[in-house]
């Protein structure tokens, strides 16, 4: 973990599709819309009100984003724990910002209901260096930022993404 990040863990409902895809036919990446509704006991009315809902774009890469794509799907409910990431840009003369939940745990929320696990087979290969990892998720970026859709553009600046930490090894530190 980092001084100055802000990690957050958020329990709510998938609220969109998940959207996958591989980023240089190896780099995993999966988005989803999460929905968060809080409920308060209104005694006027004397029954349990739904508040405002809010909403955060969840981010999730390699493993996590492949099992996200085949584990979750709109509507179920799920506890995210990451890191909150914004980014700026310049589109057209004006600054842009996007906030993001970069996560590194994703779950379904089972105060809620039933699932059943799958161990991921073990990894054949070795990782790749660091720096090689580096240099690819730039390459990565600026492929997202030229292949992105128009009504949604993406706000990753290459100088801005880098490779993101293994929460694995977080944890042994």
């Amino acid at each position: 973990m980092s001084v100055g990040e802000t990690y957050l863990t958020l329990q709510g409902r998938v609220g969109s599709d998940i959207k996958f895809k591989e980023v240089s036919g190896r780099v995993a990446l999966a988005s989803f819309r999460l929905g968060t509704t809080p409920r308060q006991y209104d005694r006027t009315k004397q029954a349990w009100v739904d508040r405002p809902t809010t909403w955060f774009t969840v981010e999730c890469w390699r493993t996590l984003a492949e099992n996200v794509n085949e584990s979750l799907r709109r509507g179920q409910p799920v506890v995210v724990t990451g890191r909150l990431k914004t980014t700026e840009w310049l589109e057209e003369g004006q600054t842009k910002s996007r906030t993001v939940l970069d996560a590194f745990s994703v779950g379904h929320d089972l105060t809620r209901g039933r699932t059943t696990f799958t161990k991921n087979p073990p990894q054949t290969q070795l990782p790749e260096a660091p720096s090689t990892l580096d240099a690819e998720m730039r390459d990565l970026s600026t492929q997202a930022e030229t292949d992105h859709p128009e009504d949604e553009p993406h706000p990753f600046p290459a100088e801005e993404l880098a490779a993101l930490p293994d929460p694995s090894e977080q944890q042994a530190a």
